[in-house]
């Protein structure tokens, strides 16, 4: 909790003392408004205080740990202050919003955020004012308490269900600068310097899925100078000094430095333990608490979710200024009647009824006149209407976890609304951002094709009928009694040349089998298995291993493999780490005759420019199969070695030395060390790895394309060919082929630079415009960068945006958000992006709603979604059923809601000509106060939960899903005509029965033209108007539609009479003063008769309506339901 959100806590509880104290000053409670002032001033004194002292502590630029030394360490404050202030211990984390101090003050000003909630808050204050208010002030405070308190108590259990608990309580009381030991399967509980392990050479394993998704296995080891502090004795006694970065949130790079004995030795991220990860395959481990509590790497990335607010959230909210503005004219054209009627016709009367004071004219009468209908009419804001939205998408959500067709047996996962405030939004999807690998793939990668010098080898297929020709499947045994089993391939070639010998496929096999970072676990004798990072690198040493290179162990010095039967030790140099920027691997041998070899695999793009150049030849061959497997959907990599001399190899460690120990930039400098040696190598091949779909992906791409939904797939994969337009292609893999058959395919030109990019981008929309045929197109990395540019911005969206599909390749994860932020800025539309790894976490979060898919990458992505399911094919029953239901629902909620507010307000506004523009209210004040939360709130809430249409419709019919994309059911105008109809109905609700009133009698002869009869008769026939448009509104009927229409009814009659009833009146005389006049008024004939005939000119006229719509003008839906009917 950082100091602009202390401040924000205090500076809400300050506007709340200082309304309370006007507002305690206008009602004349002077002693308790002194009070309360100077309550203001000590209150104000201690909070400036309090961010004086937090705003006092400088900023940390570098941390200094010294082990074993708190007293040393305290001296730096690395407890955060607000630590201090709440007691909290150093390390502990709290994950949620509020604790008991900031509970009140922040969730009250999230909820005045809401612009309903902060003019009822103005409301109340007005109605303290007894000059203008002619409401008791319980009629606001009532409905406003119980908003406020419901979604708070929902806030506040949302926020306790979403706090993580810590493991363990003793991890509260760790210290920077505290060593403690870790033993195997235990979580770490703070950032770790690791010091030593069980494992020889400090070798440690660790599982980081709670960090980066990843489930595989990560290697961590410690400093050489500490790995043989073992023993307790000697680590109680180790005093080194650490010097490293401030916290930070970059979980992939540490800097520091070790001073111990006069020597000092780089630290880097291999020699860290991160909180959130897991120690595996290790029996203990010790280390140095470098980072705790907040400062933690974990919880610096756990930083506060962008708020998404959906587009009926945001036009709710300018629809309740609107009505605002339109109160505020009512109350304007009160006024002046007011001072018209009081100049004309009210000082007739100031002899005998003079103005209270202070009223000393008719323009100050006009002025409170006005304060005093922005009260009374203030109802035309409905006060329920976000806790009522709350309620219900709150009930949409549980709706989704209940789904058991979205419950995937494999994995024992159902799917999961992480939100409740998107559900709505969820039926007006039209683009769809998706990762491939993982998302629409399974992830489960298997060794398919390879080119090794210039010999393609893998499945045969016929390319004049797009199918595979599957040969018998390759027994390895008897080659190999190490080979995998589950291992497939199918081309005997390539075996072949395996075992007679071939130069170029054993040193293929060998570098797949080293360059690597697998961990291997011999549980038996020959019995492997590997842990690999990512499932590629797995699939790779697993071909390696069955063609006869086995990978067996590893230790920091060495990788121990059986070539062909015989086992090979292999000293290990150096590893240039893979990262995104680098795009490949590197690994630096020696074999045991003693010759160095580097071998490197990586994205073509990159490592094919590192070529010497007598590869031309080779190079062009092997480029030739990449682009073929590129267009199978195969996941390709390029392989190459280079041969060192001793020299060339002294001379470049001596550099990584250097690089290695620099303190400052030291990430570019390894990079250029690295960038140094990785030049002149020999190609070997490629690999080309095959990722299946998953089920149901066509027909799920096919149903979402009909419901006119634009699909987009970002991935990291290879392009297609850089040439020409290449229209139909012989080969496609199964994600382009699940596209094709929607559409035709359009390749899109390599570009590059600005001005290539800026001529594809235009010939390419000079296609488009002209062609009659959905095209699919598929963008390359450099087009991307190029549309970086605000000018090119426009021509590239209306480009991209006239196909039905795009795929857009090589794009990194910051792109993949560009991307999506391109088309919230230009198109408005709703958005929403899928995928399943950490790499799709900003994707994720930059679109309107995110879809996280629990796979084989973790749940790093699922943590950062409002959705999570198992599978993709789920998609089309979270949008096509429950996100139609939803937006249905809350549409006909809202319309129904702005209805029956305008039929029971405007009243007020006819009484008003009728009644001098006294601010006198048609209905008593317990009416008033009842109206909305309990007469009329149970039954929308039941059609906003549980009205519905066929789930079957829904799907067989995804056309039914276009309304919600183009906005059609809730807009500015069905919310006119929603106020129209309640306005026409309030006309109705007042005219008739004063018409009918005005002459009418009882049976004894007594007239029936008194206040309270009329008050009577209007609130019934408002009732029981808007309990039959409710139930005309509802379409799906369920035992608790039934109950809580004719429920709250009933509810309205049993209370009505009670308030007049005898035994109110006994015990509060004073403020229940019509005995019996409920029941009298409604013995009447007449009575009953008026208010029959104000329901059906108020119904009737919607029916008609309707059925002429139907007749003349039917919807989609209405054609459905009839040809269903039929």
């Amino acid at each position: 909790m950082g100091l602009s959100f202390l401040w924000l806590s205090l500076s809400c509880w300050r506007i709340l003392l200082i309304l309370s104290f006007l507002a305690l000053q206008f009602d004349t409670h002077t002693d308790a408004a002194k009070l309360l002032l100077f309550v203001y001033f000590i209150f104000d004194a201690v909070s400036s205080f309090m961010i004086h002292f937090v705003s006092c502590v400088s900023t940390e630029e570098e941390r200094r740990v010294r082990a074993n030394d708190r007293e040393y360490n305290e001296k730096f404050q690395y407890v955060p202050v607000l630590s201090h202030l709440l007691l909290i211990q150093s390390n502990c984390i709290m994950t949620s919003k509020y604790n008991i101090i900031t509970f009140l003050p922040v969730n009250l000003f999230e909820q005045f955020q809401e612009v309903a909630n902060t003019y009822f808050l103005f409301l109340l204050i007005l109605q303290l004012i007894p000059q203008i208010s002619s409401l008791s002030w319980f009629t606001t405070i009532v409905p406003l308490a119980l908003v406020l308190s419901i979604t708070a108590v929902k806030d506040a259990t949302d926020d306790y269900v979403s706090t993580v608990l810590l493991q363990n309580e003793k991890w509260m009381n760790v210290r920077v600068g505290d060593i403690i030991k870790l033993e195997n399967n235990q979580f770490v509980a703070a950032d770790l310097l690791l010091l030593s392990s069980s494992e020889p050479h400090g070798l440690c394993y660790i599982e980081t899925a709670e960090l980066d998704g990843e489930t595989n296995m990560k290697v961590r080891q410690s400093v050489s100078v500490t790995s043989e502090l073992g023993d307790p004795n000697n680590l109680a006694s180790f005093d080194g000094e650490v010097v490293c970065e401030p916290p930070n949130n970059k979980l992939d790079r540490f800097c520091g430095t070790l001073y111990w004995r006069d020597k000092k030795y780089t630290l880097t991220n291999q020699n860290m333990l991160l909180r959130g990860c897991v120690l595996r395959n290790t029996e203990f481990c010790y280390g140095l608490v470098i980072f705790a509590g907040p400062d933690t790497k974990l919880m610096q990335n756990s930083g506060r979710t962008k708020f998404k607010r959906t587009s009926i959230d945001r036009l709710m909210n300018t629809l309740v200024l609107w009505i605002f503005g339109f109160l505020v004219c009512m109350g304007v054209i009160l006024a002046v009647g007011n001072a018209v009627w009081e100049r004309e016709v009210g000082s007739l009367f100031q002899s005998y009824l003079p103005w209270d004071p202070p009223v000393d004219n008719f323009l100050f009468s006009a002025f409170l006149a006005f304060w005093s209908y922005i009260i009374i009419l203030n109802t035309v804001v409905p006060i329920s209407l976000y806790v009522s939205v709350e309620v219900i998408r709150l009930g949409h959500s549980y709706f989704i976890n209940w789904d058991q067709q979205m419950f995937c047996s494999q994995c024992n996962t159902p799917a999961e609304a992480r939100t409740t405030t998107l559900n709505e939004e969820l039926g007006q999807v039209e683009y769809i951002f998706s990762d491939k690998t993982g998302t629409l793939t399974q992830n489960i990668m298997s060794f398919n094709k390879c080119s090794i010098d210039g010999q393609s080898y893998g499945k045969c297929t016929l390319t004049n009928t797009h199918t595979y020709m599957y040969l018998l499947k390759l027994d390895f045994t008897p080659f190999n009694p190490l080979a995998d089993p589950d291992f497939c391939f199918y081309d005997d070639t390539l075996l072949e040349s395996v075992k007679v010998g071939d130069s170029h496929a054993h040193e293929f096999f060998r570098l797949l089998s080293l360059c690597h970072t697998v961990m291997s676990e011999e549980k038996s004798e020959g019995e492997l298995v590997y842990k690999a990072q990512s499932p590629d690198e797995g699939a790779l040493v697993t071909a390696a291993r069955n063609f006869g290179f086995v990978f067996r162990s590893r230790t920091p010095g060495t990788i121990t493999t059986t070539e062909m039967g015989r086992p090979v030790t292999y000293t290990l140099l150096a590893i240039l780490d893979f990262n995104n920027i680098r795009k490949r691997m590197s690994v630096i041998v020696r074999n045991p005759e003693g010759r160095i070899r580097l071998y490197c695999k990586g994205a073509d793009t990159v490592l094919l420019q590192r070529l010497h150049p007598c590869n031309q030849e080779l190079m062009n061959i092997t480029s030739d199969h990449l682009n073929e497997y590129a267009a199978d959907g195969l996941r390709t990599l390029a392989l190459a070695y280079r041969d060192l001399s001793e020299d060339e190899w002294e001379a470049w460690a001596e550099s990584h030395r250097c690089a290695d120990k620099a303190t400052n930039c030291r990430e570019d400098r390894l990079a250029a060390t690295y960038d140094q040696i990785e030049q002149g190598l020999m190609l070997l091949g490629a690999t080309a790895i095959e990722d299946k779909l998953q089920e149901g992906v066509p027909e799920t791409i096919a149903i979402l394309s009909l419901a006119n939904i634009k699909i987009w797939v970002l991935t990291g994969d290879k392009q297609v060919p850089d040439s020409e337009y290449y229209e139909e292609p012989h080969h496609y893999g199964d994600v382009f082929a699940c596209l094709r058959a929607l559409m035709n395919i359009l390749w899109w030109r390599h570009a590059k630079d600005l001005s290539m990019v800026t001529s594809a981008i235009s010939s390419v929309a000079v296609r488009i415009l002209s062609s009659t045929i959905p095209l699919l197109k598929k963008l390359k990395t450099a087009c991307m960068i190029g549309v970086r540019r605000t000018d090119m911005e426009t021509e590239f969206v209306s480009t991209a945006c006239a196909c039905k599909a795009v795929i857009c390749c090589r794009v990194t994860p910051l792109q993949k958000a560009q991307v999506v932020e391109l088309i919230k800025k230009h198109k408005k539309a709703v958005t929403l992006a899928i995928g399943d790894g950490a790499n799709d976490i900003s994707m994720i979060k930059s679109a309107h709603i995110g879809v996280g898919i629990s796979g084989q990458e973790g749940i790093q992505a699922v943590l950062a979604s409002d959705y999570s399911f198992s599978q993709f094919r789920f998609l089309q029953r979270l949008l096509l059923v429950h996100g139609r239901w939803s937006y249905l629902r809350m549409c006909r909620f809202l319309c129904y809601f702005f209805y029956k507010n305008f039929a029971f307000t405007m009243v007020h506004f006819w009484f008003g000509f009728f009644c001098g523009f006294s601010a006198q209210t048609v209905y008593d004040q317990y009416f008033i106060t009842l109206y909305n939360i309990v007469y009329t709130s149970l039954p929308v809430l039941a059609m906003g939960i549980f009205d519905q249409v066929s789930s079957l419709l829904s799907l067989e019919y995804p056309k039914l899903y276009e309304p919600g994309q183009l906005n059609l059911l809730f807009n500015k105008r069905e919310f006119f005509i929603c106020i129209a109809q309640g306005i026409y109905t309030s006309v109705v609700l007042f005219f008739v029965p004063y018409a009918i009133l005005s002459d009418a009698t009882q049976s004894t002869g007594v007239p029936l033209a008194d206040y309270q009869t009329f008050a009577v008769t209007t609130a019934t026939a408002l009732v029981i108007v808007v309990s039959v448009q409710i139930a005309l509104d509802t379409g799906f009927w369920t035992v608790v539609n039934h109950v809580f229409v004719w429920g709250s009814l009933g509810s309205y009659f049993t209370i009505m009479f009670a308030l007049h009833g005898q035994t109110l009146f006994s015990i509060f005389p004073s403020q229940f003063h019509f005995v019996g006049s409920a029941l009298s008024t409604l013995l009447q004939p007449v009575v009953w008769l008026t208010i029959t005939l104000a329901t059906a000119i108020c119904i009737v006229p919607v029916l008609a309506v309707r059925f002429l719509k139907l007749d003349l003008k039917p919807q989609l839906a209405d054609t459905v339901r009839h040809h269903m009917k039929t």
